[in-house]
């Protein structure tokens, strides 16, 4: 009997130990997982701090009874300090068992990813945060309950930013957010950063955009967060969320490949190169469905799709990813943003020559209570009239969601924009209108283009 290790107890490790013992419910699979809390959802961190979820152990997608019963067995608090792949051996440190080495037969790497640290003086002081692990989480949830904060200083306009923002506002904090670019959102062109900007100040949010934190420091009355260009702000909480790298380290020092952005290099099949050495998940390169080509796009659902693929072909399969399109949302109070494919930057670095059209679009019929705007950009591509990417920001947050899945499936299949403006979807005055919003924009699109090059579709 072959023996599985996946070094990670997060979305791609645990997806992975699911589908080996899914399709051989004999086969022997072990998880390190360097805490206790295999299979969490860290995208629920911001909620939980908010007290929109009240309690922690509902953000485990499986229990350890589960883990049990599915046939996986879980050592907690076992980090994997070293791999030997020509011993097949992983060293692995535990508070119980010192130093160990563990043999596997077949290897996945599902390492995740981790806190980005920018070079700002002072990370390391109390009442300064960074919020990737349940152990963040914990530690910053102690300190609104013991330490009592009322002035947050928010540092990274993305998503983790934009949540805290919003879910530490909710906590009855004065927020400030800092953001280095000139928008906040920057996965989204700046006219959709901006309205996302606009709904955190009708909330109280201040936000201060093209913004450079050098230096972190305690002072009178709190702690004092100060800028390239000679400003200070006083806060009584500080959270960094300038974004993620691949926690890579450990495959990389043994002798497996890097690629995009220091990720670990995989093919298709989440193969590594090294015999029977796999990864997924936030440590690894991304396969680009529109670029055909690799990126470094960490999100879960990707996490989920490729340890299942690699827990497939851990076990013989030949099963290949099919690639991301980079199709995210985020949820800030009353507002959602969306994007997927690409932008118009992006298009043209393709070799596409790009138009994007923007227009807003109620929601749903006017005759019915209370419609909301939502705003959309369309990109397609002048000469095949391919659709390349989407971005939206409205109200009525699940329906942005949906809107944006539309788009992202029309991506999937390749359809060009007037495609899109074809799908037969789903009509009824309370949730859409006969031309879907989407549709109206593909239309749009397919208009302005015609109207350029004075030709008909």
């Amino acid at each position: 009997m072959s023996h599985m290790l996946i070094i990670g107890g997060s979305d791609a490790g645990v997806s992975a130990a699911l589908r080996i013992r899914e399709l051989d419910p004999t086969a022997d699979v072990t998880m390190l997982v360097a805490d206790s809390y295999p299979g969490y959802s860290i995208c629920g961190l911001p909620f939980l701090l908010s007290g929109e979820v009240a309690d922690w152990r509902t953000l485990a997608h499986h229990d350890l009874d589960e883990f049990s019963r599915r046939g996986i067995r879980l050592l907690l608090e076992h980090r994997a300090e070293g791999i030997l792949p020509e011993r097949k051996v992983v060293r692995v440190s535990s508070p119980h068992e010192g130093v160990v080495d563990i043999a596997y037969d077949r290897l996945l790497i599902a390492t995740g990813a981790e806190s980005s640290r920018p070079p700002i003086e002072g990370l390391d002081q109390d009442g300064v945060f960074l919020l990737r692990t349940m152990e963040d989480g914990f530690a910053v949830q102690r300190y609104l309950e013991q330490v009592g904060p009322q002035r947050a200083i928010v540092v990274g306009g993305g998503y983790i930013g934009l949540e805290m923002a919003d879910g530490l506002t909710r906590s009855g904090l004065t927020v400030t957010l800092l953001e280095f670019a000139p928008e906040v959102l920057t996965t989204l062109d700046p006219t959709f950063g901006a309205l996302i900007r606009s709904g955190l100040e009708s909330h109280g949010v201040s936000v201060m955009t093209g913004t450079a934190v050098q230096r972190i420091q305690h002072g009178e009355g709190g702690i004092v967060v100060h800028t390239a260009s000679g400003e200070s702000m006083t806060g009584d909480l500080v959270l960094i969320a300038a974004g993620v790298r691949p926690a890579s380290h450990l495959a990389l020092s043994a002798g497996i490949s890097a690629g995009v952005a220091g990720a670990i290099r995989v093919d298709r099949t989440m193969a590594t190169g090294v015999p029977d050495v796999w990864a997924a998940g936030d440590c690894v390169e991304t396969w680009h469905h529109m670029l055909q080509a690799n990126v470094y796009i960490p999100l879960g659902t990707t996490a989920h799709k490729q340890g299942l693929i690699a827990g497939e072909n851990m076990l013989g399969g030949t099963r290949e990813f099919q690639g991301t399109l980079g199709t995210q949302v985020v949820k800030v109070f009353d507002l959602a943003a969306a994007g997927t494919g690409l932008r118009e930057t992006q298009s043209t670095n393709a070799g596409y020559e790009p138009l994007t059209i923007t227009m807003t679009a109620l929601d749903h019929n006017p005759y019915y209570p209370e419609p909301q705007e939502m705003t959309i950009a369309v990109t397609g591509d002048i000469n095949s009239r391919r659709l390349l990417g989407a971005q939206i920001v409205g109200h009525h947050t699940s329906q942005i969601a949906k809107r944006i899945d539309i788009v992202a499936s029309a991506l999937f299949a390749g359809l060009r924009v007037d495609d899109l403006a074809e799908i037969d979807l789903s009509y009824t005055p309370p949730l859409s209108t006969p031309w879907d919003p989407v549709q109206k924009a593909a239309m749009q699109w397919c208009s302005d283009r015609d109207r350029r090059s004075g030709t008909l579709s």
